[in-house]
């Protein structure tokens, strides 16, 4: 492969979604590659906050039924705009709360223990708000954590195998809670593979696609997935603490969530102020509370940039970017004691790329100090995620030449290998 700086400038030239880089506040004289924690801020997304914002100042409470994005519908709008992303229904789709609570509301929807079926399959390399969340619903039914969470061990300590997956799909398992994407070192599972299994068994599936949506394709609709639910701020670039995600496939409708609350209602219901909750026969029905307006309004016009460019485009060049990433590393710094422990198959990796090195932090910390912003995971890992929509191949191969200054001259030494308060 071509290593030089012009093979890049090449690409760049040729990317057909490169307009969209001037739809963000890109920072100049930096290399931002942590949006698989926090997406850039789009132009659109400003926008949107402000006619929020104004339908506020000049309609006030109106804001609820008029206007260009009446408040009321809001969630449900929002949660039309997630369909291309997941494959799925408009009614199956909601955009609502946080990833945890979410998480909260689905385990008391879903988790039914009954008989010997009284335990949770999740996986060991999970994000741990996901394991704190369940933890906490089983010991809410009576039931011990340590004998009722089934936790999937990894053979290499960063991917999960789908045989060892469905091995654990046992009598006693009464509900399953997986990642699509690990946090760590970005392996796709392969959920349709593990739906089916779980249908096949009887056993309710439902999966975590925080770091999956916005970076890949997914059809939860078709694989016949019985839940899900995601966070917005990563790929998706909804802003922090942005409005979260649901999704519940229309066999379940019409049923009444585990959490009722405010806004679990029939629309035109809610107001007649019954005390007897009449739920939504959509996933509005998994809402609880009013709608977070303010935190919503980001993602009306960051999901219109995701129509426009369409997610077969984006993981099309996220994988283009990730290729070229590792085999720069693999060129360039074999020397330097990195390891690549994402998966190299396309199946199998999502939309950032995992390495691991015994001077993990301090090399972070030398990157960042160099302009570029990587992502640190503990113990020893390093997280970069060139995005499609804002990142380019030039500054994929500036990243690695910073990279290999940095070790050859042991920038990375100057600071302690350590994590900071936030890692």
């Amino acid at each position: 492969m071509d290593t030089s700086r012009q093979y890049a400038i090449t690409l760049d030239h040729q990317d057909p979604l490169q307009k969209f880089r001037k739809e963000f506040y890109v920072t100049k004289d930096k290399i931002y590659l942590d949006g698989n924690s926090l997406g850039h801020l789009s132009k659109r997304s400003e926008q949107a906050v402000l006619s929020i914002l104004d339908a506020w100042k000049n309609d006030a409470i109106d804001g609820w039924t008029i206007g260009e994005h009446p408040w009321f519908y809001l969630s449900e709008k929002v949660g039309e705009a997630f369909a291309p992303l997941v494959g799925a229904k408009p009614d199956e789709l909601i955009a609502t709360g946080s990833t945890t609570t979410n998480l909260h509301q689905l385990l008391a929807s879903f988790y039914k223990p009954e008989g010997k079926k009284t335990k949770i399959l999740a996986d060991e390399l999970n994000f741990p708000s996901d394991i704190y969340a369940i933890k906490s619903q089983l010991k809410l039914k009576g039931f011990s954590p340590d004998e009722h969470l089934v936790q999937v061990k990894s053979r290499d300590g960063h991917t999960l195998t789908t045989e060892d997956i469905i091995a654990s799909m046992t009598d006693d398992i009464a509900l399953i809670i997986l990642p699509g994407v690990l946090y760590r070192s970005g392996q796709i599972l392969d959920m349709r593979t593990l739906t089916e299994a779980a249908c096949e068994r009887g056993i309710p599936i439902g999966f975590d696609l925080c770091h999956s949506i916005g970076s890949i394709p997914h059809y939860l609709s078709e694989w016949n997935v019985d839940f899900a639910f995601w966070c917005t701020y990563k790929h998706l670039n909804g802003g922090p603490g942005s409005v979260a995600g649901i999704y519940v496939n229309e066999k379940h409708l019409g049923n009444e969530p585990g959490l009722s609350g405010w806004f679990s209602s029939k629309k035109d219901k809610q107001f007649d102020l019954e005390h007897q909750l009449t739920p939504a026969p959509t996933a509005g029905a998994y809402q609880i509370g009013t709608p977070h307006v303010l935190s919503l309004a980001p993602l009306i016009g960051s999901l219109e940039i995701f129509q426009e460019a369409g997610i077969q485009a984006i993981r099309q060049k996220s994988l283009a970017l990730t290729d070229y990433l590792m085999a720069l590393m693999e060129m360039e710094l074999s020397e330097f004691g990195f390891k690549i422990a994402s998966p190299k198959e396309h199946l199998s990796r999502g939309g950032h790329v995992y390495v691991t090195h015994p001077n993990a932090a301090s090399i972070c910390k030398a990157l960042k100090d160099a302009g570029i912003i990587p992502d640190f995971r503990s113990p020893n890992g390093i997280r970069l995620a060139p995005v499609a929509l804002y990142n380019t191949f030039e500054e994929v191969w500036q990243t690695v030449e910073v990279l290999k200054q940095i070790m050859r001259d042991q920038k990375y030494k100057k600071y302690e290998n350590t994590r900071g308060v936030i890692a």
